[in-house]
């Protein structure tokens, strides 16, 4: 059984947008079985999701591994698992776990509370991460090896360097240099212009 795969989906649910049925859509992809079965009331359901998993990664980001494991057993609780064995042959074999409710969203919500459960139990909530650029706040699994992740992706981390780096420019270009009709009187000699 595959955990990370289900803690995967905790992550994609709480990145997504979630406005439409379109947005499921895209989040499962249009020919898959879940989009086929989807109602309106699952995309209500994932929203209301959505908010307890991104609680289970802020907890995790900033230290709060009790407030994590809280939420954690509570959606443990509120999203029931029945693990199940399927396959497509008999060669295929393998467990699932799914909810015990009927709906597209009982069976993925389950499964992702169960995988983040487990990546917890197995890397700790320190693991949990939320993007560092301001602009983003997507969530992601720090995968890293020494636990140091801060951006959901490299294309975040980039944008974030790449501010931060013409912000330090901007500075020092307008905020340590005077302009000779600034410097008074026998200081013109003595001016210094730091970078």
């Amino acid at each position: 059984m595959d955990f990370d795969a289900y803690a995967r989906t905790a992550v994609d649910i709480v990145n997504a947008p979630l406005e439409s049925m379109q947005d499921l859509a895209a989040l499962f992809g249009e020919d898959s079985w879940q989009t086929a079965e989807a109602t309106e009331r699952d995309l209500i359901a994932f929203r209301r999701a959505r908010k307890r998993l991104r609680e289970v990664f802020e907890h995790g980001s900033s230290g709060r591994d009790i407030a994590a494991v809280a939420e954690l057993n509570a959606l443990l609780e509120a999203y029931p698992m029945q693990p199940r064995i399927s396959g497509h042959d008999t060669h295929d074999w393998h467990m699932h776990v799914t909810g015990r409710g009927s709906s597209v969203s009982s069976e993925l919500l389950a499964g992702a509370a169960w995988g983040l459960a487990v990546w917890l139990c197995e890397h700790g909530s320190s693991r949990f991460g939320v993007c560092a650029d301001e602009r983003c706040g997507n969530v992601y699994l720090d995968t890293s090896s020494n636990c140091c992740r801060r951006f959901c992706s490299e294309r975040c981390a980039t944008r974030s360097h790449v501010a931060a780096h013409r912000a330090r420019k901007r500075a020092a270009e307008t905020g340590t240099t005077r302009a000779p009709s600034q410097v008074g009187a026998g200081e013109a000699d003595r001016a210094v212009v730091t970078a």
